[in-house]
């Protein structure tokens, strides 16, 4: 995958989350940035239009109020240049953020391979893979998803590098 044209998609959100605290960097934000230096990939961070709350409890409240409806504040409107396509979330209601639906449901995927990225405190992949291969048409989605524990992804470099 590293002689690839590579492409990362994520969402990451600092502020309290859930076993770990406050943090001023989120979980998947530090996966994605691993995935970049192993992969050279282009990134492109998925942002609510509207932020979430800052404690954990509003936050997911917040998050299921969105699922199906939440904008975000830029899109990617191409992206027929890349090959591989690493998605990366960490799990909101059993699958990716809202916000991730948001940013890939208009996409063309066809033709690309698509890997897939969790951060979680006990929720593994949940369905964020079979939700992914719903919504990305035409893509090769891959059945190498990782999950990573949100309150171990600092410390995942080395797992990240042994999976790419």
């Amino acid at each position: 995958m590293k002689d690839k044209k590579n492409l990362i998609i994520y969402f990451s959100r600092a502020d309290e989350n859930y076993s770990v605290g406050y943090i001023d960097k989120g979980n998947t934000e530090y996966i994605a940035e691993y995935v970049q230096e192993f992969t050279k990939a282009d990134m492109f961070k998925v942002e609510p239009l509207v932020p979430y709350a800052k404690d954990y409890q509003t936050c997911i409240k917040e998050a299921k109020e969105r699922v199906g409806n939440a904008p975000i504040k830029d899109s990617i409107k191409d992206i027929s240049e890349y090959e591989v396509i690493y998605i990366m979330t960490p799990i909101y209601w059993g699958t990716y953020a809202p916000e991730v639906e948001t940013a890939i449901k208009d996409l063309d995927f066809t033709g690309k391979t698509i890997r897939v990225v969790t951060t979680h405190e006990g929720s593994g992949l949940a369905n964020v893979v079979s939700d992914v291969k719903k919504i990305c048409k035409g893509a090769n989605v891959l059945n190498d998803a990782i999950a990573i524990v949100g309150s171990e992804a600092k410390e995942s470099k080395s797992k990240i590098e042994s999976w790419i």
